[in-house]
């Protein structure tokens, strides 16, 4: 342990009316922000609420905004993230807050299934398993989009759902993106009716965020896009 300590400062949520609380935190080697949430709790202020699991960026469970910016606690070092050896952390941004660091996921997962984001299957178990073309250009698409695990980091990051909660949003229209991709679902034309809502994908301004913070480096940005042209070619089929 090193003789510094960490000045940080959580944004607590609604329970506490959005105040700021101060702690000094002992800096240690190769410590990352959820260890710093996790000292205060058990050293400091034990009635802190957040949420975390794995601890090794397999679920997710630990994101939060960290200066501003959405991330994965776990996976962050506080070493790359201070500024003048302070560090603000607070609960994710465009959902509610349910108290302190905790938000409330049920608005993420109710849009998943309102783009339709889970799989539309049409065999039984006495039909053959259906093949895949591993090499196809619809499976490239439809794999670049399954290592989602459903952080939020994305939605966070989104301004267009900051200023529209209509908006399915890019985790949710990027499984509909997978699925739509995906040989062996059966849904497209419910997906393409669904993507194309009051808060489907033309909302989307295409600013990249949900790329550019995504922890999984996967691409929104460019599964919306895709949804965007097939939404299209859709209508003008169904305009013939």
């Amino acid at each position: 342990m090193t003789e510094q300590t960490i000045k940080a400062t959580i944004e607590r949520g609604p329970n506490a009316q959005g105040s700021q609380t101060k702690f000094d935190v002992p800096a240690y080697d190769n410590q990352t922000v959820l260890d710093v949430v996790s000292w205060i709790q058990q050293n400091i202020d034990p009635t802190l609420s957040y949420r975390f699991a794995c601890r090794v960026g397999m679920c997710g469970s630990c994101a939060m905004m960290v200066n501003g910016v959405p991330r994965w606690t776990c996976r962050t070092h506080i070493s790359k993230v201070l500024v003048g050896n302070e560090v603000t952390i607070a609960p994710l941004r465009n959902l509610p807050v349910v108290k302190d660091l905790v938000v409330d996921m049920d608005a993420f997962f109710d849009k998943w299934i309102a783009a339709e984001g889970l799989h539309h299957g049409a065999l039984t178990r006495e039909d053959p398993i259906a093949k895949v073309d591993p090499t196809s250009s619809a499976r490239v698409a439809s794999d670049a989009g399954v290592e989602c695990i459903n952080c939020a980091v994305c939605y966070a990051a989104c301004d267009t759902v900051s200023v529209n909660q209509e908006y399915l949003g890019p985790a949710a229209l990027q499984r509909a993106w997978t699925l739509l991709n995906d040989t062996k679902d059966n849904g497209r034309e419910k997906i393409l009716d669904a993507v194309t809502g009051a808060g489907g994908c033309q909302n989307c301004h295409s600013m990249g965020s949900c790329t550019a913070y995504c922890p999984n480096e996967l691409d929104p940005m460019s599964a919306i896009a895709g949804l965007k042209r097939e939404s299209a070619k859709s209508f003008f089929r169904k305009g013939r």
